[in-house]
């Protein structure tokens, strides 16, 4: 039990979605919110637009934090297992080096999972599959040892859902800002006001998409940011629509994951 409440503190869930998408290929937005994710995919596959060529993506690969929307596609029956992971942890536990391209493959032995979770998934056995993810982590998370600063920063960072100066994060940490922003930098490719303001968008989207008809300037001041214009502005710059606009998308469109995980029907 202790080992897994250990893991919380470098991962946020773990989780999985079927869908069946058709017989034409379809494109499907995922959002940007404060997390990194490693995808394991079955199925019909996965692609990604390169300069306008679609390109297959293998099983696993890696969303980093993301700055705006990216479009995936596939068709017919897809399903996916994913491990959410904080932006500060993703490289540390699995050993890369960090990267800011938003989608990006990489070689590791978590790939030897693929084939053992292939089967799992062929026979529905998905509570199996999740699970031999879990304990992967597991084993890799007992063999590192936690980076204090970043732990707690990232749980300052955390409490605050973003809304939180560098400074105070860097107090908290008992760090210089210098070297926070240098371990920041290290370990997720983006700086603390980067995730910070990620965190902050997220919290907003969440609250739009479930309760759409939120009066978005109370929103805007409840949320840390200065007022409405600021709080459109920045949630424009990550989902590429205002806040207004995605409300109203809410109200019509239905989630694809209960918990609002990664994915977005487009």
């Amino acid at each position: 039990m202790n080992r897994r409440k250990k893991l919380r503190d470098s991962i946020k869930c773990f989780w999985y979605n079927k869908s069946d998408f058709g017989e034409s290929e379809t494109d499907f937005e995922v959002i940007p919110d404060g997390y990194a994710e490693i995808i394991f995919h079955f199925g019909n596959g996965c692609s990604i637009s390169h300069h306008g060529v679609l390109q297959q993506l293998p099983s696993p690969f890696i969303v980093g934090l993301l700055n705006q929307p990216v479009h995936f596609y596939t068709k017919q029956n897809f399903e996916i297992i994913a491990v959410r992971c904080f932006p500060w942890t993703v490289f540390d536990l699995l050993g890369l080096s960090s990267n800011k391209n938003s989608v990006h493959t990489f070689e590791h032995p978590i790939a030897e999972l693929q084939p053992l979770l292939n089967n799992y998934i062929k026979n529905n056995n998905i509570k199996d599959a999740i699970d031999l993810v879990k304990q992967y982590f597991l084993n890799i998370h007992s063999e590192i040892s936690t980076d204090s600063l970043l732990f707690k920063a990232g749980t300052a960072m955390r409490k605050a859902n973003g809304s939180i100066p560098v400074h105070q994060v860097a107090d908290a940490a008992h760090s210089t800002v210098r070297t926070l922003e240098r371990k920041f930098k290290q370990s997720s490719g983006h700086t603390v006001k980067d995730v910070s303001g990620l965190m902050r968008f997220e919290q907003v989207r969440n609250t739009l998409w479930l309760h759409p008809d939120s009066n978005i300037a109370e929103l805007a001041i409840d949320s840390g940011y200065t007022d409405q214009a600021h709080l459109s502005k920045e949630f424009k710059k990550y989902s590429g629509t205002t806040p207004a606009k995605f409300a109203k998308k809410a109200k019509t469109e239905q989630i694809v994951n209960i918990d609002f995980v990664a994915f977005l029907q487009s």
